[in-house]
């Protein structure tokens, strides 16, 4: 079992960068695919990236897409959202889970807060 932790969070002006951490503690990081969501007040939770378990392979959502970047350092069992030009619609809570839990109600932890201000 993964336990994690997200951070980097802030606010922003649109336009800025923010990179956001996933701190992750168990045996089975390394080995596995993670990815971002995000959910903005009243509305559902939804997939903003994903990174399969080495690193070569990331996927994006549309509305993401050539502005965030996903990457996985598998030594420091660290997940990473670097998110840029960013726009008043990023504004949520972000929260990092495993493949396996991305449609399922586990594993979810506290997320992390992004504001971006017009």
């Amino acid at each position: 079992q993964v336990q994690l932790v997200e951070s980097g969070g802030g606010l922003v002006q649109s336009g800025g960068s923010l990179r956001l951490s996933c701190a992750a503690s168990g045996r089975t990081f390394s080995g596995s695919a993670m990815g971002w969501f995000r959910q903005a007040p009243g509305k559902e939770r939804e997939f903003v990236a994903a990174i399969n378990w080495n690193g070569s392979r990331t996927y994006y959502a549309d509305s993401v897409k050539g502005r965030f970047t996903i990457s996985k350092d598998n030594a420091n069992s660290t997940l990473y959202l670097q998110m840029g030009s960013l726009k008043p619609e990023d504004t949520a809570v972000y929260y990092c889970n495993t493949e396996a839990n991305f449609y399922t109600e586990s594993g979810w932890g506290q997320g992390t807060q992004v504001t971006v201000s017009s």
